[in-house]
C-alpha cells in the first residue's frame, strides 16, 4: 500500500512512515551488531577489536551506496508527488542501469584496496589478519547492499515503508542463525559472520526486488519507459552523488577517529568498537527521522505545497525531542548492561571506557535529531550539493579532533568528538534550511518542479 504525504496532519503521518523504517534500519544494524556480539562472545576481544577496527571503512563504503540509492529516490518520490508516473517509471528504469555499473566498480576498487587502507589506518599487527578476511568479504557483498538499498528506496518513495522493513526483519533473523552456524559449527571465525552478513542482505534485497514487481502496478515499466536517458542519469547522478558522498566525507573524519583510537593500544580499540556498535543503534533513530523526512519533503515539493514543508519539519523536531530524551534515559539506565552484549564481566577496564563513551555524547542526540532533519528535508526539496557540505563541516570537526585534541587529552576526547561533528554541522544547516526555504517561492496551488542545484 502507497501512503500520501501531501494530504492528512503531518505528525500522524509522519510517525506512521517513520516507525517501519525504524525498525526496518535496527535491523539492518543488527547484521554488524550480532557479528560483533557473537565474535566477542565466542571469539574473543582481538577478534571483536579486529571488526572495529574496520567499521570505519566500512561505514564509508556502505555509507556510500546507502546515501547514493536514498538520492536516486528522491525523484521518484518527487513524480509520485506530483502524480507523473510515467516519468517516475523512467527515473526508476535509468536508476537500475546506474546502480548495477556503480556496483561493478565499486566492488572493485574496494577489493582490491582493503590491505592498504588498513596499513594507513595504523590497523596493529594482531588485529590485521582478521580485519583484512573480515572487511574484504562485506565488500564482496557491495551488489547486495546496493540492490536492497535502491530496491527499498523505490518502494519507500511511492509510500510504502512497511514491506522493506518486514523483509529486514526476515533477514535479520537469518542473520543471526548464519552468524551461529558459521562461527560456531564451520569454524570459520570472523570470516564467517562477514559471510553471513551478507547472504542475510543478498536475501532481503531480492525479496524487495521481487514483491517491488509483483505488487506495484505504478512501477510497471512499459517499454519505451525503459530506454537508457542520459539526462534523467544526470538528475539521478546530482542526486544521488552528493548524498553519497555526504555518508563518505563524514566516514571520512570518522576513519581519522578511528586512526587516533587505534594508536591509543588495543584496550581503547576495543573499547571504542563496542561503544560504536551501540551508538550506531541509536543513530538509526535520527536515520530513519531523517529519511522519512526526505521522502515527505520530496513528495510535497512535487505537490508545490511550501507551507506543508514547513509543517512537517516543526512536527518532525517535536518527535526528534522525545526520541532524544528516551535515548538519554536508556543510557543512563543501561549502558553497563548493553555493553556486557559483547563481552564477559572480567574486562572492567573496557567496559568503564565503553559506559564513558556512552554517557559523554547521550545528551548530544537532540543536536543529531536537527541534523538528520533539517538535512534530509534539505535533500529531500532537491539540493543535495548544498547539504552536502554539512559533511564536510562534520568531516573537519572530527579531523581536528582527531589530530589535535585526541593526542593532547587522550579517550575522553574520543568522547567528545561525535558531539563536537554534531553540534558544528548542525548549526550549518538550520542557516542554509532559511535559504533552501526562500528560493522555493511556487505557488501551493501549482506543482513545483524538481530543482537539482
Amino acid at each position: 500500500m502507497t501512503t500520501d504525504m501531501t494530504s492528512g496532519k503531518p505528525l500522524p503521518i509522519i510517525l506512521r512512515f517513520m516507525l517501519p523504517v525504524l525498525g526496518g534500519n535496527l535491523f539492518q544494524q543488527f547484521y554488524n551488531l550480532v557479528d560483533s556480539i557473537i565474535v566477542g562472545q565466542y571469539l574473543g576481544l582481538d577478534p571483536l577489536a579486529s571488526v572495529g577496527s574496520c567499521s570505519s571503512i566500512i561505514f564509508l563504503v556502505i555509507g556510500f551506496c546507502t546515501g547514493l540509492c536514498s538520492g536516486f529516490s528522491i525523484p521518484i518520490s518527487q513524480k509520485f508527488g506530483a502524480r507523473r508516473e510515467s516519468d517516475l517509471r523512467k527515473y526508476m528504469a535509468n536508476g537500475w542501469y546506474l546502480a548495477g555499473a556503480i556496483s561493478v566498480v565499486l566492488t572493485a576498487l574496494t577489493v582490491l584496496s582493503c590491505a592498504g587502507i588498513l596499513h594507513a589506518m595504523h590497523t596493529p599487527d594482531n588485529l590485521f589478519d582478521d580485519a583484512w578476511h573480515y572487511q574484504v568479504i562485506i565488500f564482496w557483498g557491495i551488489p547486495f547492499t546496493i540492490l536492497y538499498n535502491y530496491a527499498s528506496g523505490i518502494i519507500r518513495a511511492i509510500g510504502d515503508s512497511r514491506t522493506p522493513f518486514l523483509f529486514l526483519v526476515f533477514s535479520a533473523i537469518l542473520n543471526i542463525f548464519l552468524d551461529l552456524f558459521c562461527i560456531i559449527n564451520l569454524k570459520m571465525g570472523v570470516s564467517g559472520a562477514a559471510v553471513a552478513t551478507i547472504i542475510s542482505q543478498a536475501v532481503s534485497g531480492v525479496l524487495s526486488l521481487l514483491y517491488m514487481k509483483w505488487k506495484f502496478p505504478v512501477l510497471s515499466l512499459q517499454k519505451e519507459e525503459a530506454r537508457f536517458d542520459r539526462k534523467k542519469c544526470a538528475v539521478m547522478l546530482g542526486m544521488g552523488l552528493p548524498m553519497g558522498l555526504q555518508f563518505s566525507i563524514t566516514a571520512i573524519g570518522s576513519i581519522m577517529l578511528q586512526s587516533a583510537v587505534n594508536l591509543l593500544g588495543t584496550v581503547f580499540v576495543a573499547s571504542y568498537a563496542a561503544a560504536l556498535k551501540i551508538k550506531t543503534v541509536f543513530i538509526c533513530t535520527g536515520d530513519a527521522l531523517g529519511n522519512t523526512m526526505a521522502i515527505y519533503c520530496g513528495q510535497n515539493l512535487g505537490a508545490g505545497k511550501k507551507a506543508r514543508i514547513r509543517a512537517g519539519i516543526a512536527d518532525a523536531l517535536k518527535i526528534g525531542l522525545a526520541l532524544s530524551l528516551t535515548i538519554l534515559a536508556v543510557i543512563w539506565l543501561f549502558a553497563g548492561k548493553l555493553t556486557l552484549l559483547f563481552m564477559d564481566a572480567s574486562h572492567t577496564e573496557v567496559i568503564r571506557d565503553v559506559c564513558l563513551f556512552l554517557h559523554c555524547s547521550s545528551f548530544f542526540y537532540i543536536i543529531l535529531m536537527i541534523l538528520s532533519i533539517f538535512r534530509n528535508s534539505i535533500q529531500g526539496m532537491g539540493f543535495s550539493r548544498s547539504a552536502m557540505v554539512s559533511g564536510v563541516v562534520e568531516m573537519i570537526a572530527r579531523t581536528f579532533s582527531s589530530l589535535v585534541l585526541i593526542p593532547a587529552l587522550g579517550y575522553i576526547m574520543v568522547c567528545f568528538t561525535d558531539p563536537l561533528a554534531w553540534c558544528s554541522a548542525a548549526a550549518f544547516l538550520l542557516l542554509l534550511f532559511r535559504s533552501v526555504m526562500k528560493k522555493l517561492n511556487f505557488s501551493a496551488a501549482a506543482p513545483a518542479p524538481s530543482v537539482h542545484p
